[in-house]
């Protein structure tokens, strides 16, 4: 055995004291990170998060690891992040679906503003209502004379109950005094196929999963839920400009961890989420789909989360 002197021995007592998150937070991250998705492949948060996940790996030198696991509005994946270890290795992509999935439940099995670290806000994305082009509905007074001459027959899609277009669907039927039918799947995607199909009337889909739709016209593009029009559909009137004014629910995606995961690691993936975002690739990339990159800390992410679940309670409530 080689010989140990004294002040060998007493550094190495200290570090057998020191908690070994102490050493692994210098070195982080020192092996792949595993992204947490909510929804199915090509659904908003998956798109968002795979494009964080390819422009964050260099800037932190990991690679990420994307995982589905879709269910009940992403609240599967959200209860599955928020009971694994606060260490850095294993995130979640929210989106603003998974808020609201959590205020119309009545047991929530996750609290959003409790059981996370928020990380940073990635993305916004526009919300917009598209319909079948064979319905003959090219704007918001055509879709209302419709429901009106057809109560009870016009199918809407969301990505579940409880979800944020699901919401804008109980919003819309309520501001407009009409009826209408929901009909949940398990993501958008399969929504927007059976609305292309014409199995549905309407939906109030992502920017991202309907822009090559409407521009092969298979879909119209009725309005757009957001107080700006997209770079991607700079044709399609805002709800305002279609006459519905104060109708603002452009989708927001973010990045969570578990609570308790050390401010140290929280802030290397804030700022590596901020360059990321933001380098001209994923500019472009995300402006071509209808997102918008956006710049909020752990901070400024944790109050938004918080006047967002101000904002959508009722709403929420009332869907139930």
């Amino acid at each position: 055995m080689p010989h140990l002197d004294r002040r060998t021995l007493s550094l190495l007592g200290l570090a057998a004291l020191m908690p070994p998150r102490a050493f692994a937070q210098g070195a982080y991250p020192s092996r792949p990170i595993r992204l947490i998705i909510g929804f199915p492949p090509s659904a908003a948060s998956d798109i968002c998060g795979r494009l964080f996940a390819e422009y964050a790996a260099p800037i932190l030198g990991q690679q990420f690891v994307p995982e589905n696991k879709p269910g009940a509005g992403s609240s599967i994946a959200a209860q599955y992040v928020a009971r694994a270890a606060p260490d850095g290795y294993t995130l979640f992509v929210p989106a603003l679906s998974t808020l609201t999935n959590e205020l119309a439940s009545p047991k929530p099995a996750f609290d959003m503003s409790k059981d996370f670290a928020a990380v940073a806000l990635l993305a916004s994305l526009a919300i917009v209502l598209v319909v079948n082009p064979a319905t003959g509905v090219r704007s918001i007074s055509d879709l209302v004379a419709l429901a009106k001459a057809k109560p009870g027959q016009v199918l809407y899609a969301s990505v579940g109950a409880g979800s944020l277009p699901h919401l804008c669907g109980v919003m819309f039927a309520q501001r407009a005094g009409i009826d209408l039918v929901h009909v949940p799947y398990p993501g958008s995607p399969q929504g927007v196929i059976d609305v292309v199909a014409g199995r549905i009337t309407m939906m109030f889909a992502p920017a991202s999963g309907i822009v090559g739709q409407v521009a092969a016209g298979k879909l119209i593009a009725v309005a757009t839920a957001a107080d700006n029009r997209p770079v991607a559909l700079p044709d399609v009137p805002t709800m305002a400009e279609a006459g519905m004014p104060d109708f603002d629910t452009s989708l927001w995606l973010g990045l969570l961890a578990p609570a308790g995961t050390p401010r140290p690691i929280v802030d290397k993936l804030a700022d590596a989420a901020n360059k990321a975002m933001h380098t001209p690739a994923a500019v472009e990339t995300l402006r071509k789909q209808g997102y918008e990159p956006l710049d909020a800390g752990p901070d400024a992410f944790a109050a938004f989360i918080r006047s967002e679940m101000t904002r959508w309670s009722q709403v929420a409530k009332s869907a139930t």
